[in-house]
């Protein structure tokens, strides 16, 4: 497994970043300026907290933001279908921006299990590993915060 420098090798952000700019152009002539500003701040949010998460310094923090993200990601596929109830996107565009949203959050959900160690058990806040354990996560998942944190190369 090849470690994950940055945020932006994460498959989850780059997927998210992918829903941001299709979310954009899609609604870009939108004229219900409530709606469309609102859409697109829960799709942008997605990758926000991904990254803000990543950056931050442990795997509770980071968890906690990658649970938002994907409730952003649920935000989003809600809002799709308003948009298409009120015929602001024709139903290829709204398959399509729905598939996005939902990989998004597949992509999430896969990611959150593996960092908390694959278990299914419980939500967010339900027992983090000790210390070693969240070392570990770091070292591997987020080796910058893993070089502020401990003073050594992952």
């Amino acid at each position: 497994m090849s470690t994950i420098e940055k945020f932006e090798d994460l498959i989850c952000w780059q997927k998210s970043r992918e829903l941001v700019k299709e979310v954009y152009r899609a609604l870009k002539d939108s004229k219900d300026y409530g709606f469309r500003d609102q859409i697109q701040r829960a799709a942008v949010s997605v990758m926000s907290n991904i990254a803000e998460g990543f950056e931050r310094g442990t795997a509770q923090e980071f968890l906690n933001y990658l649970f938002i993200a994907k409730g952003s990601a649920g935000e989003v596929r809600s809002q799709l279908y308003v948009a298409l109830d009120n015929q602001y996107l024709n139903i290829g565009t709204f398959k399509s921006l729905h598939g996005l949203a939902v990989e998004c959050s597949r992509l999430l959900q896969s990611f959150i299990e593996r960092v908390k160690g694959g278990s299914r058990r419980g939500l967010q806040f339900k027992h983090i590993p000790p210390p070693d354990s969240d070392k570990e996560i770091l070292r591997h998942y987020a080796p910058e915060a893993y070089r502020r944190k401990y003073g050594e190369e992952p």
